[in-house]
């Protein structure tokens, strides 16, 4: 039962990694844009999600929701939940990585005869990314460890599943070791791993040094 909670844990962390990361590049441009039509929206998004705990706003899509008739189940609730949550914190750390780069390069670009569209995707994104990889990698750990919320949705999910059985057995020192355990299976493998991608980071920002040099 335990492994089976893990798995789940594990679905949760990898759906909402992929979809907080695509939704959150528009959410981020749309807060550096200047219409203020695109920006307003985007702005609300984003603080009304960090100014409100996340465990909040999966009691209000699974409890709440269901009065005005959106009724979800519960991984859905939970995906949707994690997923707009880590949108708005991860869009400030695409921000913070597109804001990054030197305006020169976007003229320099535009002045070679590449669109605007063309030159985010080829000249600013990449490079952002760079810079934003090991933010993005320390979410990823957070989130994987966030997934436990959903046990307020009744998501079985790893914790959630340890609490079901040792509220069953009462052996509480056996269970939970047992789910820090695995808990730690996972989340220490992806912190070395984020280890890496700094290191790939940090030596891919590096400026170059030329043949004569």
């Amino acid at each position: 039962m335990l492994l089976r909670g893990l798995m789940i844990t594990t679905m949760l962390t990898s759906i909402v990694i992929v979809l907080a990361g695509v939704l959150a590049i528009p959410v981020a441009l749309a807060r550096m844009s200047p219409r203020r039509w695109l920006r307003w929206p985007a702005d609300l998004f984003v603080e009304v999600v960090r100014a409100t705990p996340l465990i909040l706003q999966l009691v209000y899509i699974y409890y709440v929701l269901p009065s005005i008739g959106i009724r979800l189940e519960p991984f859905s609730a939970a995906i949707i939940g994690l997923t707009l949550n880590y949108t708005a914190y991860m869009s400030e750390v695409y921000r913070s990585g597109i804001a990054a780069i030197p305006r020169g390069q976007r003229e320099a670009a535009l002045s070679l005869g590449l669109g605007p569209s063309l030159t985010f995707r080829k000249v600013i994104l990449p490079q952002a990314f760079r810079i934003v990889v090991p933010a993005l990698g320390n979410y990823l750990i957070a989130l994987f460890k966030d997934t436990a919320l959903a046990s307020v949705v009744t998501v079985q999910e790893l914790m959630f599943t340890g609490q079901i059985i040792a509220a069953r057995n009462y052996q509480y020192f056996t269970i939970y070791t047992i789910t820090a355990v695995l808990y730690f299976a996972v989340g220490y493998p992806s912190a070395l791993l984020v280890r890496r991608l700094e290191a790939w980071s940090s030596r891919s920002l590096q400026p170059t040094r030329g043949r004569n040099a």
